[in-house]
């Protein structure tokens, strides 16, 4: 095995701060949606239509976000993302504190979303190929920034909210914190022309179309697209099912999904753990065998109390599913841009038919039932994770002796 290059450490300190940074930015906006709703006058069904934007721009650029990066590299394309995230802020600031207008509004989160879109699959790639460099298989814990981001911003946007901070002033001050941050940050990112590992055999890049038509890496986005599903549900139904479903004050319906999140971040804490100890493939199998778990119980609970246990399982399940797959498509480097973001744009498709689909069932189950769905979703992972095997054309983290049984190790 080679040694790690000494640039390495630097840039996985750098792609701890992409994350972080991404994630401030999406619970800051997250935030700010009442204020925005309120202040533009618009009942929740207007507002659902204005957030499509945000997801319009985000699913539009997902599928290209791969040729961005080959074309301008991981770094510019991190930093091109948040300028943009940057300007769709001011857009929203002005055109909401300034004109009360939902046009530009809706333009201003389109930039947003696709903005994002593209700092997140640049991103995932750059984390993937910080973990080749160190031989070690730490894109959960890149993942768990993101949350401990998401985490500081909320806090930080309830002291802002409080003291009265109007909306304009919030967003634009967040919108020149990522743009600084990853100004910095992507200086330390590693060179997109990197050599190849000891061993490994440079390889023409794939196309974008190529990429589409590959079944291991659609294969691999039906996991992350299943595994965002199991993630997603709890994020929009978990608290609604325990207020529904036992009764609970909104206070702790909203305590029982802090026991999921919680869980989640652990659970991407350790994740590399159990990724070195039993493989990729058998790691996501147990990974979505206790998301399946979890929701089950959830979902079968007799009281509050076993209730939450489920929230807990639920959590450490649905931990490695997501950040695995992004890692798993990064295998070989060459082609890691195209086949990310193939994964994030069949994968993110979650987030956009999840609520509806879950609505749907509960208007007739109950939200309690209705998150059965995701048990469902989990056994889907839990058949599909064999395609996440290490690439037989790139390199297995760790892989020493067991490159064939796809183990990973640090």
């Amino acid at each position: 095995m080679s040694s790690p290059s000494p640039a390495a450490p630097r840039a996985r300190t750098a792609v701890y701060a992409a994350f972080v940074l991404n994630g401030f930015f999406m619970s800051t906006w997250v935030a700010r949606i009442p204020s925005v709703r309120d202040t533009l006058g618009l009942s929740n069904g207007g507002m659902s239509l204005l957030l499509l934007a945000f997801s319009l721009g985000s699913v539009l650029a997902m599928p290209i976000a791969g040729a961005v990066v080959l074309r301008f590299g991981r770094a510019r394309t991190v930093l091109g993302g948040s300028v943009v995230v940057a300007l769709g802020l001011l857009v929203v600031s002005v055109s909401v504190d300034g004109f009360g207008s939902v046009p530009p509004t809706a333009l201003g989160l389109f930039a947003a979303g696709a903005g994002v879109a593209s700092w997140d699959v640049a991103m995932n790639v750059e984390g993937s190929a910080v973990e080749r460099r160190l031989d070690r298989a730490i894109m959960s814990r890149f993942h768990a920034a993101w949350s401990l981001g998401s985490v500081a911003s909320a806090g930080i946007s309830v002291l802002l909210l409080k003291v009265g901070v109007p909306t304009w002033a919030h967003l634009c001050a967040v919108g020149v914190l990522v743009v600084l941050g990853t100004t910095v940050s992507t200086r330390s990112f590693l060179g997109d022309a990197a050599p190849a590992t000891a061993g490994e055999q440079p390889r023409a890049g794939i196309s974008l179309g190529q990429a589409w038509r590959e079944p291991r890496t659609l294969l691999i986005g039906v996991l992350v697209l299943c595994m965002a599903f199991v993630e997603g549900t709890a994020n929009d139904w978990l608290a609604l099912g325990l207020i529904d479903g036992h009764d609970v004050s909104h206070s702790a319906g909203v305590a029982g999904f802090t026991v999921f999140v919680v869980a989640m971040t652990c659970g991407r804490l350790v994740g590399p753990v159990a990724l070195q100890r039993l493989g990729r493939v058998p790691a996501l199998r147990l990974s979505a065998g206790v998301a399946a778990v979890g929701v089950g119980v959830f979902v079968l609970a007799p009281n509050v109390t076993v209730a939450v246990v489920g929230a807990l399982l639920w959590g450490l399940g649905a931990a490695l599913g997501f950040p695995t797959g992004m890692s798993a498509a990064g295998d070989e480097e060459a082609n890691a841009a195209v086949r990310v973001s193939v994964v994030s744009s069949v994968g993110y498709t979650a987030f956009l038919a999840g609520p509806p689909l879950v609505g749907l069932l509960a208007d007739r189950t109950g939200v309690v039932h209705a998150v059965t769905a995701a048990a469902v979703a989990s056994v889907v992972a839990l058949f599909v994770a064999a395609a996440a095997r290490p690439h037989a054309d790139g390199v297995a983290l760790g892989a020493g002796g067991a490159a064939a049984e796809g183990k990973l190790s640090s």
